[in-house]
């Protein structure tokens, strides 16, 4: 299921729309890297390309984290 999440980024409020599962990955790799999960996204948001949507952008992250860690 999709759900809608807004977080504060750089002092403004903003919304994203992930799958349960994204979500759910997305905070596996912030406790990992001991942040909290707005600092996480925060960082995701920093690091996208202007033609990105947050929640492509978050998406491509986590997919790219799962993949390194399975060794592609």
């Amino acid at each position: 299921m999709i759900r809608k999440h807004s977080i504060s980024l750089s002092g403004h409020r903003t919304s994203f729309s992930l799958e349960d599962a994204f979500w759910t990955e997305l905070q596996v790799l912030a406790k990992a890297r001991g942040l909290p999960v707005a600092a996480l996204i925060g960082e995701i948001d920093a690091e996208r390309a202007a033609d990105c949507n947050l929640s492509s952008a978050i998406r491509l992250h986590v997919l790219a984290s799962l993949k390194a860690s399975a060794g592609h």
